[in-house]
């Protein structure tokens, strides 16, 4: 009997390519604006499912009795019951490291324009205000303190782009060993607010739960730096926007890079949208040519691997239910 796959249509045409070679599995294309009902009539006879954005708990899984592995097509997943899936010994797969280099490049990017001034300079050589550029003089990131809040697959490459930029590199994660942390060339930060005071640069990359939800809230945004730059590229809601827009109203915050926001796309009125030092992108940080490839070929190597009985324990979020297999 044929496999099934229900896959997004949106999904790389190079995941799509792989499933050639598979005479044993059948794949069903999705639109991400299928209404839900629809959605879960579709899950009905499914062995494997990927999602973009699309929620998954306990409603979805009832629709699918003979479900085996849920891939996400990205690294993310606070859109999925993660403990509804482990109580039905369903392994949740993530793509692992193929979106974190071009995740890492857009916090650098972020970190880059407010150093820079880019859009700033560039606007004045259109204008003809030649004369008015040392009114806008840049800095450098040498010699900066970087923050980097999670140390996992995006932290530790940003990590390096730090130090390659000779940027002391502080890193807030307890669940990483100091001495991991160390053989990285970085200091390892005991506890946040004091990094917070100490940091010109804060880059987030940690997974978004109740722990970290509202992690960046006023009183966390007060212990930075007035002259200092936040960058997330990990979630919104890790960071208080209504605190975040207080702090960078009142000059308590000298700027930030967001590529993630609490309601996406975000609403028209969103004041964050309004400031001039707010740099913003549409939650593209892990999507580039080169990555949508990369994350189209993991996703349908998660789920292959998984159905197989072989999965990449480096890319299950729930290992416990290999164990219980």
């Amino acid at each position: 009997m044929k496999k099934h796959l229900l896959l997004p249509a949106t999904l790389p045409r190079a995941g799509w390519d792989l499933l050639k070679s598979r005479g044993d599995v059948e794949a069903t294309p999705f639109e991400f604006t299928l209404p839900t009902p629809a959605f879960r009539a579709l899950l009905a006879g499914t062995h494997g499912v990927a999602l973009g954005l699309t929620p998954f708990a306990e409603p979805e899984l009832k629709a699918a009795p003979d479900l085996r592995v849920v891939a996400r097509i990205g690294v993310g997943y606070d859109s999925v019951d993660v403990p509804a899936l482990t109580r039905r010994g369903i392994p949740l797969m993530v793509t692992g490291i193929a979106n974190s280099p071009s995740v890492a490049e857009q916090a650098l990017y972020f970190m880059l324009e407010f150093a820079k001034h880019g859009a700033q300079l560039h606007a004045l050589v259109r204008a003809h205000r030649w004369r008015e550029r040392l009114g806008a003089l840049p800095v450098d990131l040498f010699g900066k303190t970087l923050l980097v809040v999670g140390f996992g697959r995006i932290g530790t490459r940003i990590a390096r782009l730090g130090r390659a930029l000779e940027m002391s590199v502080l890193v807030y994660d307890p669940y990483v060993a100091a001495g991991t942390v160390s053989a990285a060339g970085c200091e390892r930060a005991a506890g946040l607010e004091a990094a917070l005071e100490r940091a010109d640069f804060v880059t987030v990359h940690c997974p978004k739960n109740d722990e970290t939800r509202g992690m960046f809230d006023a009183a966390r945004l007060a212990r930075m730096k007035p002259t200092a730059f936040l960058v997330n590229t990990a979630r919104g809601g890790i960071v208080d926007e209504a605190a975040l827009h207080a702090a960078l109203t009142s000059g308590k915050l000298a700027g930030a890079g967001l590529d993630v926001f609490d309601s996406e796309p975000p609403a028209a009125d969103n004041p964050l949208l309004e400031l001039p030092n707010v740099i913003t992108a549409p939650h593209m940080a892990g999507v580039t040519r080169e990555s949508f490839d990369r994350m189209g070929i993991a996703t349908v190597r998660n789920l292959l691997e998984a159905l197989d009985g072989r999965p990449n324990r480096d890319n299950v979020v729930n290992p416990q239910v290999l164990e219980a297999r």
